[in-house]
């Protein structure tokens, strides 16, 4: 229960997260889904993670460029735009507020972090 639990949890932020991956410049999906593995949120599969960019890029929060390898098969390269940018922006300061209402209420009702994780 717990783990479908999760997994609703990551659904409702999972296109703000591929969306902070971006942050620092494009990547394409499998590094993405290191980014957010590396994160502490679990192998994301290609199943999830490319429905979510490729609704992200008709949202025009991404901009999307295939790229062909000298090797192997070519990658589909994704960078935010502007829309982007704001989105990201706007909707992280939204759930950070969300996250600390949740956290303020959980806290006043006893529950406590595990020892090591972050707040």
């Amino acid at each position: 229960m717990a783990a479908d639990r999760r997994a609703s949890w990551l659904k409702g932020v999972l296109d703000l997260l591929v969306l902070s991956c971006l942050v620092d410049g494009e990547s394409y999906g499998y590094e993405i889904a290191k980014k957010l593995d590396d994160a502490g949120l679990g192998h994301i599969r290609g199943g999830t993670l490319y429905p979510v960019l490729n609704r992200l890029e008709t949202a025009g929060l991404v901009r999307a460029e295939f790229r062909a390898a000298e090797r192997g098969p070519g990658r589909r390269y994704y960078e935010l735009t502007p829309e982007g940018r704001t989105c990201l922006a706007e909707e992280g300061e939204t759930w950070m507020t969300f996250h600390t209402t949740v956290r303020n209420a959980l806290t006043a009702a006893g529950v406590t972090a595990p020892t090591g994780s972050a707040s």
